[in-house]
C-alpha cells in the first residue's frame, strides 16, 4: 500500500527513470548480444559507465565544466536581463511589437549556430565570444515567451487595477508580471538547452579547454566512452537545472501549477 502511494506521489519521477533505464538496458543488450560491434567504432553503456566513473566521479571533467559554466552564466544572464524587458515592451506596446517582431522572428528562425565562426573571428576565442554565442541562442525564447505572456494577460484584471487608480507600476508588478511568470519559466527551459548548444559549439570551433573542447577531443581520438560520459554529464546537468526551474515556478507562481494528467 505504501509502495503504491509512493509511486502515485512521485509518478513522474518513476516513469521518467524507468524509461531511461529501459533505453540503457536495450542499448546494452542490442550491442552485446544482437549486433556486436567493435568498441572502436561504437560504444555501449557498460563502457560508458567505466569512463563516467573515471572522468566525472574522479574529477577529470569538472575543470572543463567550470570553464564552460562561466561563459554560459554570462551569456544566459544577459539573455534574461535583455530578453524579458524586450518581450514585455513588445507585448505591452503594440507599436514596439509590430516594429520588432518581424526582425526577431527572422533572427530566431535563422541558423544562428552557423554564425559561430563569424562570432569567433570578430570577438576572438576567449570567454566573451562564447558568451556572445550563448546569448544569441538563448535570448529569443525569453523575448517571445514574455511577449506571449504579456499578450495573454487577463484584460479584466488590468481594467480592475485601472479602475481603482493603479498606475503603470501597479499593472506591471501586480498583474502583468505574475501572469507572465509561467511563460518566462517555460522560455527559460527552452533557452537552457539552446544555451548549452551554444557553449558546446563555441568550444568546438576554437577552444583549448571546456566541456565542448573535451567532447571534441575525445571524439577526434576515438575515445567514445569518454565522449559519451561528457555528453551524459551535460544531459544530467540540463535535467537537474530544468527540474530546478519547475520547482522555482511552483514556488513563485503556485496558482499556475497545473495538475498532472492522469
Amino acid at each position: 500500500m505504501k509502495l503504491k502511494e509512493s509511486f502515485a506521489e512521485h509518478r513522474r519521477l518513476w516513469l521518467g527513470l524507468g524509461s531511461v533505464l529501459f533505453v540503457i538496458a536495450a542499448w546494452e543488450a542490442l550491442l552485446t548480444y544482437v549486433f556486436p560491434v567493435n568498441p572502436f567504432f561504437f560504444t555501449k553503456p557498460s563502457l560508458i559507465a567505466v569512463a563516467f566513473k573515471e572522468q566525472v566521479i574522479y574529477g577529470a571533467l569538472w575543470g572543463d565544466l567550470a570553464v564552460s559554466s562561466k561563459a554560459f552564466l554570462w551569456g544566459f544572464g544577459f539573455a534574461i536581463v535583455l530578453g524579458i524587458p524586450l518581450g514585455a515592451l513588445m507585448g505591452w506596446r503594440r507599436k514596439a511589437g509590430y516594429t520588432l517582431d518581424p526582425f526577431f522572428t527572422a533572427m530566431y528562425a535563422s541558423p544562428l549556430v552557423a554564425l559561430a565562426p563569424l562570432i569567433i573571428v570578430v570577438f576572438g576565442v576567449g570567454l566573451f565570444a562564447k558568451s556572445v554565442l550563448v546569448f544569441a541562442l538563448s535570448v529569443f525564447p525569453f523575448i517571445f515567451n514574455t511577449f506571449a505572456g504579456v499578450r495573454s494577460t487577463d484584460r479584466l484584471l488590468i481594467n480592475v487595477v485601472r479602475s481603482f487608480g493603479g498606475g503603470e507600476k501597479d499593472l506591471y508588478l501586480k498583474v502583468i508580471f505574475p501572469s507572465t511568470l509561467p511563460f518566462i519559466v517555460a522560455g527559460a527551459r527552452i533557452a537552457l538547452g539552446r544555451g548549452l548548444v551554444g557553449i558546446i559549439v563555441g568550444e568546438f570551433y576554437a577552444a583549448s579547454e571546456g566541456i565542448g573542447y573535451a567532447i571534441s577531443r575525445f571524439g577526434d581520438t576515438y575515445r567514445l566512452p569518454e565522449m559519451f560520459a561528457a555528453i551524459f554529464l551535460l544531459m544530467i546537468l540540463a535535467v537537474a537545472l530544468t527540474e530546478g526551474m519547475r520547482k522555482l515556478e511552483s514556488v513563485l507562481a503556485p496558482w499556475k501549477t497545473t495538475q498532472e494528467t492522469r
